[in-house]
């Protein structure tokens, strides 16, 4: 029977990640046990296996579609060691299980939705890394008042849109300033804040524009306090 053969040379096709799951993956400890909730196409677990990154993988989904997606891209780049479940966030995962969590891709109200069925992640031994498509403000006061602390924020351009991504852990910090929740809390030396804050303010004005037509009897104050963190995060965009 004649051998296959294969050159010295050729070399599994590696899985390469659009920029703001390359963030995501750049942010994740070497050596970790992750749990990937809502992994669509399970591109982030697989690519980190592929580079020997982490020990081990959960990919969850609350579709189906999505779970089959995953494991064909599994199997088209050759990756054993993931573990696919069809659950909503973390119910069908154990505290044990992980000590990196990513939720990425979905809205604030919906991650903080996922945390707050799964009370343990709180517990200061899970590293969670958040990256919210919308009420990115929302997410950071709902989570600094519900003792996660924050440990990183970086920002990251993908398909002209700039995402933020948190890394947080069970502690406690100082209640955020408006213009922490909405410019955010660890932001400072990113390269990206600059922009970040020019689309944070510019969302702020088209807000007041809107309050200043509006008849409710209480849009007058609203509108002071968002022109006021406006003035705020101007003068941090400013000292740039």
């Amino acid at each position: 029977m004649p051998y296959a053969f294969y050159p010295a040379c050729m070399k599994m096709r590696e899985l390469q990640l659009q920029p703001r799951l390359q963030l995501l993956a750049d942010m994740v400890p070497a050596g970790s046990r992750l749990a990937d909730v809502g992994t669509d196409h399970g591109y982030l677990p697989v690519y980190l296996l592929q580079r020997e990154r982490i020990s081990c993988a959960i990919a969850s989904d609350i579709v189906p579609g999505p779970l089959q997606h995953a494991r064909q891209t599994a199997a088209e780049y050759e990756v054993d060691g993931i573990d696919f479940r069809l659950c909503p966030g973390l119910d069908a995962i154990a505290p044990h299980e992980a000590d990196t969590i990513v939720i990425a891709g979905m809205g604030g109200e919906t991650i903080q939705a996922i945390l707050t069925a799964a009370p343990w992640t709180a517990d200061g031994s899970h590293l969670l890394l958040l990256q919210p498509m919308t009420k990115v403000e929302y997410l950071r006061k709902w989570l600094v008042d519900n003792e996660y602390a924050f440990i990183e924020e970086r920002l990251v351009w993908d398909k002209d849109h700039l995402y933020p991504v948190f890394a947080v852990r069970g502690g406690t910090q100082p209640p955020l300033t408006a213009a922490q929740q909405y410019g955010g809390v660890l932001l400072d030396g990113d390269p990206l804040y600059a922009d970040y804050l020019d689309e944070r303010i510019a969302k702020l004005q088209k807000a007041i524009s809107g309050l200043q037509k509006s008849t409710a009897a209480d849009s007058t104050v609203k509108v002071k306090d968002l022109t006021e963190l406006c003035r705020i995060l101007r003068e941090k965009r400013d000292a740039l």
